[in-house]
């Protein structure tokens, strides 16, 4: 796959191009007021697309976050759509505020790739895990651990953006895709991982540690 380094994500400029020209012909129109509310929506489409450059490390087995937010629960709990087995789940909510890029984990070769359309909860609340419009990406590390990160769309976003096809071989850290205004993402890792991530903690995706397989 190839590397997104681009300061704002790809998926941005469709948005951004067409408030930057409209913003623009309002200046030239002299119309002020909506020349400022045009800066102001093309300022924040470019600050919600921003892709930051991420240091991955490189510490052995580590198991990074798949994106940027808050965690809002860690704990086991059954995987029955795509494991078929219990699984430490730790979820991440995505604010409009926060970086959108989505990560990958762990290295491995993506043995599957679904997407699911359902409903528009709110992502923070836990039926939306269940419910909401959803992808789910299962991983097979080198180790033969299996990760599955689901991205889920929240309240406000209507489109799941997905690099990952089945077959590819992704490195750790590497981009997966991105979801649209507000979201969050589940991470199901094996039983015997223990999280050092706690409810309430902020994460950076690509960066903060969920925990180590072993």
């Amino acid at each position: 796959m190839t590397e997104n380094r681009w300061i704002i994500a790809k998926e941005g400029f469709m948005f951004l191009v067409p408030a930057a020209i409209l913003t623009l012909l309002l200046w030239l129109l002299g119309w002020r007021i909506l020349t400022f509310l045009g800066i102001v929506i093309t300022l924040f489409i470019a600050f919600f697309f921003r892709n930051p450059q991420r240091k991955i490390p490189s510490l052995e087995n580590a198991i990074l976050s798949p994106a940027d937010g808050k965690v809002i629960f860690v704990g086991e709990s059954p995987e029955k759509r795509y494991l078929q087995e219990r699984a430490m789940k730790v979820s991440i909510f995505m604010s409009i505020l926060d970086v959108h890029m989505n990560r990958s984990p762990v290295s491995g070769k993506v043995v599957k790739a679904v997407y699911n359309p359902g409903e528009f909860f709110v992502a923070n609340a836990e039926k939306s895990s269940l419910l909401n419009e959803q992808n789910g990406i299962l991983l097979l590390t080198e180790d033969h651990f299996k990760i599955l990160v689901v991205q889920i769309a929240g309240i406000v976003a209507r489109r799941i953006v997905c690099y990952a096809k089945v077959g590819d071989t992704l490195r750790r850290g590497e981009f997966i895709g991105m979801i649209r205004f507000g979201s969050r993402v589940d991470l199901y890792l094996p039983t015997t991982v223990t999280p050092i991530v706690k409810v309430g903690q902020r994460v950076k995706g690509g960066e903060s540690v969920i925990g180590y397989l072993k």
